[in-house]
């Protein structure tokens, strides 16, 4: 399948502040899923979420580090299904950071579609990917209005 998922976002923070939101397993659990990730290269993980039984998906997202590079890179590969040892979906994730203008520009590209089964949990997962990478902006910013000390 040659579908790709892309979004491209600018924070007005610095790289590494946008880093954590995608390296610590606290920080990704506030914007994206309940999850084990560790900045590893190799480091096998899971994000849970809830099951979509229609979609023939247990709520289990497993997946590997592939690549990272601190405050520039990181991919994982992102492969979902019913539970039985085999996967619906089977693609990558990548994030690329590129300081930008006082801020940074935030990459996603979700592609590498080996197996896509059913075309709605593409169609989720782009909107997804784009609703939940806005939270990120949207905690930053509560930190830099001092609220999250509050």
């Amino acid at each position: 399948m040659a579908a790709k998922i892309k979004h491209q976002l600018f924070f007005p923070h610095q790289p590494k502040a946008v880093w954590e939101y995608l390296t610590s397993s606290e920080l990704l659990e506030l914007w994206l899923m309940k999850n084990d990730f560790k900045p590893e290269l190799g480091h096998e993980f899971t994000f849970k979420a809830g099951p979509a039984p229609n979609f023939e998906f247990d709520g289990i997202i497993y997946c590997k580090v592939l690549e990272i590079v601190p405050y520039q890179k990181l991919s994982y590969s992102w492969k979902l299904g019913p539970g039985d040892g085999t996967f619906n979906v089977d693609s990558v994730v990548f994030w690329e950071l590129r300081p930008r203008d006082n801020g940074t520009e935030l990459l996603l590209e979700h592609s590498d579609f080996t197996v896509m089964k059913h075309i709605g949990i593409f169609d989720a997962m782009n909107t997804g990917w784009l609703r939940n990478i806005q939270k990120i902006l949207e905690h930053l910013n509560t930190i830099d209005n001092g609220s999250a000390n509050a």
